[in-house]
């Protein structure tokens, strides 16, 4: 069975370290390269091209912020976790909003941030009920205008608007079935559909979409 590629970058080179250590003696991972820079990044996920890119937000010539934009808008089968800190809160929404697929704290216990590669290695995205409660705060913080809402939302089917709208409350899958009386599999169906008509990469460009059309509003 194939290794997921794991690319880490952040600009302390004993941390890295540590994650080349913790990665490489998990099974299923291996790491592909390790970037000190943001440009790095990019230059060694265009060339590497690993499933994960473990990235820290503040390094030095490009921030994590842009390298994941530049990353995910060259690369879309490279999934980006971001690595944070509890005071890069501010940080949440533009990482999701580039292109991450969810974000990690630097003192995530190590089983926690092999679960979470593994987790976005197949595509999904890690955005827990608590990130999107997250994400929302920051909507509340820095309210703006709505844009208008692209093709996909008027295609929707009532049901799917239903299932986003929850999705961007912060509800979990099975929060979602039980809600709505559905099957866990009914439930990844909807979600699947989501994904297609809005042209989204996973969940947590799910929760971006519903706010900035308007679909949602912070409560």
């Amino acid at each position: 069975m194939d290794r997921t590629r794991v690319l880490v970058a952040d600009d302390q080179a004993l941390l890295r370290g540590s994650f080349r250590v913790l990665l490489e003696t998990a099974p299923g991972l291996a790491v592909v390269g390790e970037a000190g820079t943001g440009a790095e990044a990019v230059e060694l996920a265009a060339r590497e091209r690993p499933h994960v890119v473990l990235m820290d937000v503040r390094m030095p010539e490009m921030d994590g912020i842009e390298a994941t934009r530049l990353i995910c808008e060259d690369l879309p089968d490279v999934r980006v976790l971001i690595l944070t800190t509890f005071d890069l809160d501010t940080y949440v929404y533009a990482a999701l909003r580039a292109g991450a697929s969810g974000f990690l704290l630097k003192d995530t216990p190590p089983a926690d941030l092999l679960s979470a590669v593994r987790i976005v290695a197949v595509g999904e995205s890690l955005l827990a009920p608590t990130v999107t409660r997250r994400l929302i705060a920051e909507f509340v913080r820095r309210p703006g205008p709505a844009q208008r809402p692209p093709a996909g939302l008027d295609g929707l089917t009532g049901r799917e608007r239903e299932v986003l709208t929850l999705i961007a409350r912060g509800l979990s899958n099975a929060e979602l079935a039980e809600h709505l009386r559905l099957s866990p599999a009914t439930v990844k169906t909807h979600i699947g559909h989501l994904l297609a008509k809005l042209h989204a990469r996973d969940r947590a460009q799910l929760v971006i979409t519903a706010y900035e059309t308007g679909l949602v509003r912070p409560r």
